[in-house]
Formats: C-alpha cells, sequence, structure tokens
C-alpha cells in the first residue's frame, strides 16, 4: 500500500520534511515513489510546498496520507479541494501552493 508521509531531511537538530508517496512497509528514511512537496518547521516563519497535482493523483490511486502530512494539506487547503473534488463538485484546477506562516500563495 502507498502512503503520503513525511521523510524527516537535514542535519542532526536542523529537520526539514519531505512530503512524499512511499511504500508503507519501507522505512521512514527508505526509498520513495515520488516527491510531493517539503515542509521547513524551523524557517521564521515556517515554510510548507505541496504540489496539489501530484497529491490528487496519489489520493485518487488509493494512496493513504499519515496524520502528520494530513495535518499539513488541510493547513494549505488541499484535503478540502480534495474532498470537494471527491463529491463531484466543481473547484480551481491543481495548483503548487506555498505557505509562508499563515499566508496562502500559489506558484504556476
Amino acid at each position: 500500500m502507498v502512503r503520503i508521509r513525511l521523510r524527516r531531511m537535514g542535519a542532526a537538530k536542523l529537520p526539514f520534511y519531505r512530503i512524499v508517496a512511499a511504500d508503507s512497509r519501507k522505512a521512514q528514511g527508505g526509498a520513495f515513489i515520488d516527491v510531493l512537496g517539503y515542509y521547513d518547521p524551523l524557517k521564521q516563519p515556517m515554510e510548507i510546498k505541496v504540489d496539489e497535482g501530484k497529491v490528487f493523483k496519489w489520493l485518487g490511486d488509493g494512496a493513504q496520507v499519515s496524520d502528520g502530512v494530513l495535518s499539513l494539506l488541510k493547513r494549505t487547503g488541499t484535503m478540502t479541494k480534495w474532498n470537494k473534488k471527491k463529491a463531484g463538485e466543481e473547484t480551481p484546477p491543481p495548483e503548487v501552493v506555498l505557505i509562508k506562516g499563515e499566508k496562502r500563495t500559489s506558484q504556476v
């Protein structure tokens, strides 16, 4: 089963995380299938970047989302868009979302 989860990167005591699609049987720092974005909690303000197109592709293929990534996707508004899309409502096209602090911006 594919799981969307965080992969820890960075040096000791200086973590940042990649949001990846990985086989659930692999180790946390092990092989992954696709990079969907990143999360940097140490930057002031913190930074989250998510490629909604890739996330929607994996969710459509049946990937499960870890609790940590679910929290980040809710913060970016990606899960709201996914739930609307799943319910058949009209949604704006997927975009690359970048959040610095509490501000949401889109990158094309």
